[in-house]
């Protein structure tokens, strides 16, 4: 009993594995009796029945892919299939490389906000300046604040001038529902330094 039991337990993972790999057909697991060709150079064959089109690609020492299963009658190409997946895994590959990423800090400041505050958010933000994240600052006008928000505009400009040797503007302060928001970003991230680092 326990046996079976695995055994089910196997095919079902099997099964899982299949489809989770699986991309396009290929060779005997195309269902279609009729299949429009494309031959390796790119030339169209025809409509022709699925065993005929496998019989050509296996001649030819290659693989039948179906790569329009919706097209009436699919559409499948004569090519080396375990070829044509490397070099899309290869290019797949080179994009994640291109691919930057960058950290994004956020830093909270307050309109009241005092100068050992300020000066230990600051030295944050340029230790994530140094290391080529982006900042996001905050400030967040509570109560009657909000009718006082030039006092903010003063608090966070004040912030972004005291980073700009580390770090460029990005998105001037504006005012975003009761909160203020500038983006500083890195210099590291900037074209001219190589771009963002990885």
């Amino acid at each position: 009993m326990t046996f079976v039991f695995l055994s089910c337990r196997k095919v079902i993972f099997l099964e899982v594995l299949f489809i989770a790999t699986k991309e396009l057909s290929i060779n005997e697991e195309i269902s279609a009796k009729e299949v429009r060709v494309i031959d390796e150079n790119g030339e169209q064959i025809g409509v022709v029945k699925t065993s005929a089109a496998l019989s050509k690609a296996y001649e030819k020492g290659l693989d039948l892919v179906e790569i329009s299963p919706n097209s009436e009658p699919p559409v499948c190409r004569i090519m080396d299939y375990g070829k044509y997946r490397f070099e899309r895994e290869k290019k797949e590959k080179e994009q994640r490389k291109k691919q930057t990423t960058i950290d994004i800090k956020e830093i909270q400041l307050s309109c009241r906000i005092d100068t050992h505050d300020f000066e230990t958010k600051l030295k944050h933000a340029r230790k994530f300046l140094e290391n080529g994240a982006k900042v996001k600052v905050c400030i967040k006008f509570k109560g009657r604040e909000m009718s006082h928000t030039a006092i903010g505009l003063e608090v966070i400009t004040k912030f972004g001038e005291a980073c700009t040797d580390l770090g460029v503007i990005e998105k001037a302060p504006a005012l975003d529902g009761r909160q203020m928001i500038m983006f500083v970003n890195s210099k590291l991230n900037l074209p001219q330094n190589g771009g963002a680092k990885k």
